[in-house]
């Protein structure tokens, strides 16, 4: 019972008002300027891939499909993924949104125009 009761009380004093309040404010500034840096290259990379869109003739009404698929490969890179490992989750990528509908030519133009991300070896 001595267990279960101190579990308790040291839960209390972790989520207590005061300390979840001095907790937070120590992260903020940093948590504030990741943000801002994301968004700062999500903006970036989602304008390159549009402008790319723009250019291969892609209709509006499909720009969220290879925004989401460049979404993750933006994640990936920003996850420090890279080398093979980033070229073949790539291909993976590049083949889901292929059996989606999407053109494969376009979406490889992304992975290469947009991320620098060369095809991956051939096995």
């Amino acid at each position: 019972m001595y267990g279960a009761i101190y579990r308790m009380q040291a839960y209390d004093a972790k989520v207590a008002p005061a300390r979840v309040q001095t907790d937070i404010t120590a992260l903020v500034t940093g948590m504030k300027d990741n943000f801002a840096d994301a968004v700062v290259s999500l903006v970036s990379m989602e304008t390159l891939v549009k402008q790319l869109l723009d250019e291969s003739g892609v209709p509006t009404i499909m720009y969220p499909s290879f925004l989401s698929f460049a979404r993750r490969l933006w994640s990936l890179q920003r996850r420090e993924i890279g080398g093979e490992s980033l070229c073949q989750e790539a291909a993976l990528w590049i083949a889901l949104w292929v059996a989606r509908g999407l053109p494969q030519a376009v979406l490889q133009a992304i992975r290469t125009d947009v991320f620098n991300i060369e095809p991956p070896l051939a096995p």
